[in-house]
């Protein structure tokens, strides 16, 4: 589907989509609880209905109502049981130790470039503790055996998943586990997601200069209802808009002190000029003069995309660094927002690690290719504010999978945009 973008957004208020990180987090301690939960979560991603799938197949009742999941725990575990992880890495690789601590016996299939994103540093604990791992064709990973506890080690410079999904699993296992991370630890607001989602399961996890200890048979206890907050990382495309929009946007329904690491956003954008204002329990963006400056993208991956459109309309440059993971993402990302950008007239410069923006007055009209990925995409959207003409983005169905309801809410906002 290709979407043309007649009239940009135009300011308003809309309400925050549930996050996504967390509902993944939710859904999977909700499977492992010895009890019925709700996870109230509003309009999943396509992302979110993957894992859910996926601990139906191993065994969980999982229903949806419009509103939220109905989830009845995993109580004899489905084994040999084949799990579609689509484009889902976090849907992989929070689900691989979880599958091992449980021995299920299952086979785990990847689609497009998920393949070729980093698994090899957990695969490899999984085998050292007691799982059989192969690969036995392309896009397919199958895990036999059963995951024995004890001293695991993980380095934390590839993926924050990586040390998430252990932390969900170990507590399922029948003696004490310590997780040990080495090196420096990147995306750290996402481990603090999955220790927030384990305190609510009733799960204690002990901190100590990057080791981590869970004693065995922890056992996760329901705490019978939880919601999915507000999304910051799709928030902010909406708030990033509103600081090059011609009136002020406004969104409801984000927690100022979520665990999200996405919520820098606002810092950002302060720090670039925009104009931050809470009002009625919403958070407002209007334009102002933006200027160009140093973003560190370590712990921010996923706000590079919309910060790029930022910067190609703020005075000066901007250089966003510590962002190489993003070539590993559903497209290079920092190769496609470089082409996205420069479709559109940016002067925007790949580095092997991050970009280097020098901000302009004004974007022209283009034509963008998404590549698949749903921030490419969403990205454009914004980027249309600040363009002089109409933008074209091919397709623009790439935002089903963290955000189904984009284009619709893009409309409400007084945007037009159009199939063509």
């Amino acid at each position: 589907m290709n979407i043309r973008i007649a009239r940009p957004l135009q300011g308003g208020c809309i309400e925050a989509i549930p996050s996504k990180s967390q509902a993944h987090r939710l859904l999977i301690g909700a499977a492992l609880a010895g009890a019925p939960t709700r996870v109230d979560c509003s309009a999943p991603s396509q992302d979110i209905e993957v894992t859910a799938d996926c601990l139906r197949s191993l065994g969980a009742a999982v229903e949806y109502d419009g509103l939220g999941f109905q989830v009845e725990p995993i109580r004899q575990v489905r084994r040999g049981q084949t799990l579609q992880c689509r484009e889902s890495g976090s849907t992989l690789r929070f689900l691989l130790p979880v599958a091992g601590a449980l021995g299920a016996d299952c086979r785990f299939l990847m689609e497009g470039r998920l393949p070729q994103r980093p698994q090899e540093a957990l695969l490899a604990v999984l085998a050292a503790h007691g799982c059989t791992v192969s690969k036995p064709a392309p896009g397919c990973i199958e895990l036999c055996g059963q995951l024995r506890g004890g001293n695991f080690e993980i380095p934390g410079n590839i993926s924050s998943q990586f040390i998430s999904g252990l932390l969900m699993a170990l507590p399922v296992l029948d003696s004490g586990s310590w997780l040990t991370v080495s090196g420096s630890m990147q995306s750290r607001p996402y481990i603090d997601m999955t220790l927030e989602m384990l305190r609510r399961f009733q799960i204690p996890v002990k901190e100590e200069e990057g080791r981590f200890s869970i004693a065995g048979e922890a056992r996760y206890t329901t705490p019978g209802r939880v919601s999915a907050e507000g999304d910051w990382s799709n928030a902010a495309f909406w708030l990033c808009a509103g600081a090059i929009c011609l009136q002020p946007i406004c969104c409801k329904g984000l927690n100022l002190s979520s665990f999200q690491g996405d919520k820098a956003i606002l810092s950002l954008l302060n720090r670039m000029g925009a104009d931050v204002q809470q009002a009625d329990g919403a958070l407002c963006i209007s334009p102002s003069p933006l200027r160009g400056v140093e973003i560190d993208a370590s712990d921010i991956p996923d706000l590079v995309p919309v910060l790029a459109a930022v910067a190609a309309l703020a005075q000066g440059t901007t250089r966003i660094s510590n962002a190489q993971r993003l070539r590993l993402k559903e497209s290079d990302r920092l190769r496609a927002v470089t082409d996205a950008l420069s479709a559109l007239g940016a002067d925007i410069r790949e580095e092997p690690d991050g970009l280097l923006i020098e901000g302009k007055p004004r974007l022209k009209s283009g034509i963008v290719d998404s590549c698949g990925d749903h921030r490419i995409a969403m990205m454009a959207a914004v980027a249309a504010a600040g363009c002089e003409g109409p933008v074209t983005v091919l397709g623009a169905q790439a935002v089903q999978k963290s955000y189904p309801a984009f284009w619709q809410h893009y409309r409400l906002l007084g945007g037009q945009a159009e199939e063509c």
